[in-house]
């Protein structure tokens, strides 16, 4: 394992890298920060909270939900929110602004980034929800019509998916309501129509339809998905790629070969996923709900984080872990350090970033590796 000496040297590095990086108008902005003594976690996967990583002024930039975040190549950790003033903001690893910009996104609820011959572009799913901000107390949400966009990492379009409706994917009664995308090594586009039809639709890398797998109402178990809410490329097996998708409803991932092929499925009972995100050997999810009585209770998110093996090692903020006889107990929250999870980040140092859907506004959170 990385001892916390290496954790140090290369956190050093790379804040002297991110110091050269330019910002796309807006100055570096430091901001005081406080620390907390809380430390969440099971195994060697423990963290101490800092609430106030990702604070800034909301006057100057504001957030609403804080869908979902990645890291780019240059250790910068970019957050998209459905705030129609910044969609994206980009950070540092220390938590201070270097940019913030778009405003073409007032459903923004996906994020993936990907590297494509040395230049890296944003996949931003918006899945035409958005928030009545008339009424910022009112958490109603008004449904318009979605879209996929390959953006650069400038904010500027370089195409949208086409609408399933539209290139005879769907009938007229199915419905579309995207919520997350992935990218293959090939440059084929997974898009996870997590709260339409529950299908996952594959594209090219130019965006011409393939096939589509899944659905609600698939007779086969292994094939139905109830909230397909994520999809990730999974390339820990670099000789069988895979795709993790959440069923949320069912406390699961299923995994499929890139075909659509199934594979598996891998339960965490109790815990209502969100997105796979993979960072060298380990699995982590944002846990959006504690599910209670078959039911998601409010304000009871947490993280989960997988072994290689799939099994649940770590819940910071949630019950620890327990297998019997090789499966692995119900599990809710312990913890209420977030109110729900609906993304995580990994940076090179293990230090995970949290950001949440319906946090009462709040920046994102990080956890500190201990």
């Amino acid at each position: 394992m990385t001892t916390r000496r290496k954790f140090v040297k290369k956190s050093s590095l790379a804040l002297g890298a991110v110091a050269t990086i330019p910002s796309f108008g807006f100055n570096i902005i430091k901001m005081e920060k406080t620390s907390e003594d809380l430390i969440i976690g099971h195994g060697d996967f423990k963290y101490k909270v800092d609430k106030s990583w990702g604070d800034l002024d909301p006057k100057k930039v504001p957030i609403d939900n804080c869908h979902e975040m990645v890291v780019d190549s240059k250790g910068r950790i970019i957050l998209l929110t459905d705030e129609p003033k910044n969609n994206l903001i980009i950070y540092d690893k220390s938590g201070n602004l270097i940019d913030a910009f778009c405003n073409r996104f007032p459903g923004g609820h996906g994020l993936t980034i990907n590297d494509e011959g040395g230049e890296e572009f944003l996949y931003v799913t918006d899945n035409g929800w958005f928030h009545d901000h008339k009424y910022p107390d009112d958490w109603k949400y008004f449904s318009g019509n979605g879209f996929v966009s390959k953006i650069s990492m400038k904010g500027e379009l370089v195409f949208n998916l086409g609408h399933p409706h539209t290139i005879g994917i769907y009938e007229a009664e199915d419905k579309f309501k995207h919520s997350e995308t992935a990218v293959a090594p090939n440059g084929d586009i997974y898009v996870a129509d997590g709260y339409g039809s529950n299908f996952i639709i594959q594209y090219d890398q130019y965006g011409k339809y393939i096939r589509h797998f899944g659905g609600n109402n698939n007779p086969d178990p292994n094939y139905r998905l109830l909230n397909a809410h994520g999809v990730a490329v999974d390339l820990r097996n670099p000789d069988a790629p895979q795709l993790i998708v959440t069923s949320r409803q069912e406390c699961s991932f299923k995994f499929y070969t890139l075909d659509g092929i199934y594979k598996k499925t891998i339960a965490i009972p109790g815990a209502m996923v969100n997105r796979a995100v993979v960072h060298d050997k380990n699995v982590y999810a944002g846990v959006c709900w504690s599910q209670v009585d078959g039911k998601a209770k409010d304000g009871t998110g947490y993280v989960t984080i997988l072994d290689e093996n799939d099994k649940v090692v770590s819940n910071p903020g949630g019950q620890a872990p327990k297998y019997v006889n090789g499966e692995l107990q119900y599990q809710i929250q312990e913890n209420p350090f977030i109110r729900h999870g609906h993304d995580v980040c990994v940076d090179d140092d293990q230090n995970v970033y949290v950001c949440q859907w319906n946090g009462g506004r709040t920046y994102p959170i990080k956890l500190e590796r201990v």
